[in-house]
């Protein structure tokens, strides 16, 4: 009798009895994101740690959100204060060679156009209701650059960064899925079939190491919000190019973002609480996401097929689908879907211009914004 009194209790202060329908969904949902994970190797490195974070902050009576909180402590120190998203891009400017888009400078355009779907979406997303900082973190979705999307949402809509991030990085593994048709629509056979010559122009080891320190330069000049961002993927860059701190640069490619990436994932399947993010909210930001990806892709298409028009059909507009910032993804979709069309066609080096481009073009659309909200004294 006494022994069945005690078991009640225990199982009364369990976490069974504060379980809500709502935790139990979200907790589904952090499983959901482990198998698209493990099983389709869609972003498990992040995936699988934002779907264990999800889980894990979504079992009640845990208090790892709570003040002095694991989660919570991971949180405060590495995304609110922007470090993890700005080590990440250490990383990706130590892995990134723009020898491709030096080569043939022009194709930076291409990143650039590739942005103006984020800008699109944010009027869209004010048009629907959305505040200015809202509408900013959901519109850079569409850069499919999750460290620029994350950074962005932490600074200036944190209640927004479990969507928007789950967004970001779910729709950059769904690229190979979402470009090919858009790319099929806007082109012509004939567009689709344009076989790009190699350019012979070989790019100096001075040029390389100039251009990160003049990139940095320029564009924390013209947009200064964007310089944590710029500065860092630059700095990883310059060392890749320099030659002589292959220790670092090493670290930069490997230990650094290996261990930021958990806990990146950790904290950002942390803020997927049952109470903020089941929301129509949500919804909204999940949707707009896929808006902007779209829309990035047609515009670097329709300004590939403009660059094709001008330069008497030596461009094909297909590598303009390569101007977003999911790199190398985009590139080797558009190198499969020239192949498909003509098996003469290698378009890997150039979409890979664009591609690093697209980089560049989405911390610089960021920076800008952030620049803008600043000037305008939006917080």
């Amino acid at each position: 009798m006494i022994e069945s009194i005690l078991n009640s209790l225990m199982f009364l202060g369990s976490g069974f009895m504060a379980l809500t329908w709502q935790q139990a969904f979200m907790i589904a949902v952090g499983g959901l994101l482990i198998y698209l994970g493990v099983a389709k190797g869609y972003e498990p490195l992040l995936l699988l740690p934002i779907g264990f974070g999800a889980l894990l902050v979504n079992l009640p009576l845990t208090g790892l959100m709570e003040k002095e909180g694991l989660l919570r402590f991971f949180y405060d120190t590495g995304v609110l204060t922007e470090v993890f998203p700005c080590l990440i891009f250490v990383g990706i400017g130590a892995m990134t060679d723009f020898r491709p888009l030096l080569a043939r400078p022009s194709i930076l355009l291409l990143g650039a156009a590739g942005q103006f779907g984020i800008f699109l979406t944010i009027i869209l997303a004010l048009f629907l209701g959305m505040t200015h900082l809202d509408a900013v973190a959901v519109g850079v979705i569409g850069a499919c650059d999750g460290p620029t999307a994350i950074y962005v949402t932490s600074q200036y809509a944190p209640h927004l960064l479990g969507p928007v991030s789950v967004a970001a990085y779910s729709y950059m593994s769904l690229v190979p899925l979402v470009q090919p048709p858009i790319m099929r629509a806007l082109t012509t056979e004939r567009e689709r079939k344009l076989v790009m010559k190699n350019t012979d122009s070989k790019v100096s080891q001075t040029v390389c190491i100039l251009f990160p320190i003049v990139v940095t330069i320029v564009t924390c000049l013209i947009a200064p919000k964007g310089a944590p961002l710029m500065g860092m993927i630059m700095l990883g860059n310059l060392m890749r190019e320099s030659g002589v701190v292959g220790r670092l640069v090493g670290a930069a490619e490997n230990e650094i973002p290996n261990v930021i990436t958990l806990l990146l994932g950790l904290s950002i399947g942390a803020t997927m609480q049952a109470d903020k993010f089941l929301h129509t909210t949500t919804l909204l930001v999940l949707s707009l996401g896929l808006v902007a990806i779209v829309l990035d892709t047609a515009v670097g298409v329709l300004f590939g097929k403009l660059m094709c028009l001008l330069s008497g059909g030596k461009i094909n507009p297909l590598i303009g689908a390569a101007g977003i910032s999911a790199y190398p993804m985009a590139a080797r979709v558009v190198q499969m879907q020239g192949q498909r069309y003509n098996k003469r066609n290698y378009l890997l080096m150039h979409a890979m211009g664009a591609n690093t481009g697209g980089q560049v073009g989405s911390v610089m659309a960021a920076g800008i914004m952030l620049s803008v909200l600043e000037g305008l004294g939006i917080k």
